[in-house]
């Protein structure tokens, strides 16, 4: 059974989450980058940033993701942001990534936006799961990117 918690709900396994977002997105020199991030978005009393887990069992991280307010990209007119999604491998091909931005609407819906935003440079996934082109932005390196948008019918 998966259970998909916000990561301040579950401080045990704290390490052991930034540890698996950094080591998909990380370099060698910004783990304290991830950490202080997490770590800040568990202490907020702010709707945003958040960090999710997928638990198997409720005590295995199996999955990640990010409600964030600028996932370092130019739109910073746009927000919230689906960022860190993630997926360990022995559990891909099980819906769970679309099981994680399900819940990424539903719980971006509850604090009241009408969008949710990614920026990407995939192709063909986020199409899958009704999410729509919207434009191009630059991420914090000068690089191009995808933005896309998904409503998340919010009242």
């Amino acid at each position: 059974m998966i259970h998909i918690v916000e990561l301040n709900q579950r401080m045990d396994l704290f390490d052991a989450a930034v540890r698996m977002v950094w080591e998909q997105w990380g370099s060698e020199t910004n783990y304290n980058f991830y950490y202080d991030c997490m770590k800040n978005s568990c202490d907020t009393a702010s709707e945003l940033p958040r960090f999710y887990i997928a638990l198997q069992e409720d005590k295995t991280i199996v999955g990640t993701y990010a409600l964030l307010t600028n996932d370092l990209i130019s739109r910073q007119d746009l927000f919230p942001w689906f960022a860190c999604l993630y997926v360990i491998p022995e559990c891909r091909g099980n819906r769970l990534g679309a099981l994680l931005l399900q819940h990424a609407l539903d719980e971006t819906a509850k604090k009241g936006y009408q969008n949710l935003y990614l920026s990407t440079d995939l192709d063909d996934y986020y199409e899958k799961y009704g999410w729509n082109y919207l434009n191009e932005g630059y991420i914090f390196n000068g690089d191009l990117t995808k933005i896309y948008v998904h409503p998340t019918n919010a009242l």
